[in-house]
């Protein structure tokens, strides 16, 4: 067992190092966000079409991802920096994650952003089939892709590409 779980480990790895050679970390893009209907921990939803007019990240996650758990508090500081700018957030935790953890980690970690939890793995399939975290889209305020990271992306690069679709009319 414990060689199937490295060989998992090692599988990730490799391919988390594969899409930054091939580019697929820090991707640009300029293709309409999906419609999509995230379920909230609350029991409500939003959708997508809710943000028209923000810049949104999207942020396909789970708790038992390192680099998920690593780049949380980035994503909390970039939230409250940008959030009353017309900036918001929604953390999706990927249908393997159990739900319970996922409460937990929210709670524990007091994330001031909409966490959904994709039980179906609807909203993965919907985003570009997501398999790897952590996976960051961002939305413009037309409701455009424009960037899309698979890994953690360098939060100051992001910040400056926030701060300009914030200045965007």
């Amino acid at each position: 067992m414990i060689c199937f779980i490295h060989y998992i480990r090692t599988s990730f790895v490799v391919l988390a190092v594969l899409g930054v050679i091939l580019g697929l970390n820090g991707c640009s893009s300029s293709s309409p966000a999906p419609s999509s209907r995230f379920v909230l921990l609350d029991g409500t939803s939003v959708q997508t079409s809710d943000f028209a007019g923000k810049v949104l990240l999207v942020n396909f996650w789970a708790t038992s991802c390192t680099s998920c758990v690593a780049e949380m508090p980035d994503l909390i500081a970039t939230h409250q920096s940008y959030a009353h700018k017309g900036f918001d957030t929604v953390a999706v935790a990927m249908a393997y994650d159990p739900p319970a953890f996922v409460v937990n980690f929210t709670q524990t970690r007091q994330l001031p952003f909409k966490v959904a939890i994709d039980n179906t793995g609807v909203n993965a399939r919907e985003w570009g089939d997501v398999q790897l975290t952590p996976t960051t889209f961002i939305v413009n305020k037309r409701g455009e892709i424009v960037k899309t990271y698979v890994g953690m992306p360098d939060f100051q690069t992001l910040h400056r590409l926030i701060e300009d679709l914030l200045a965007e009319t």
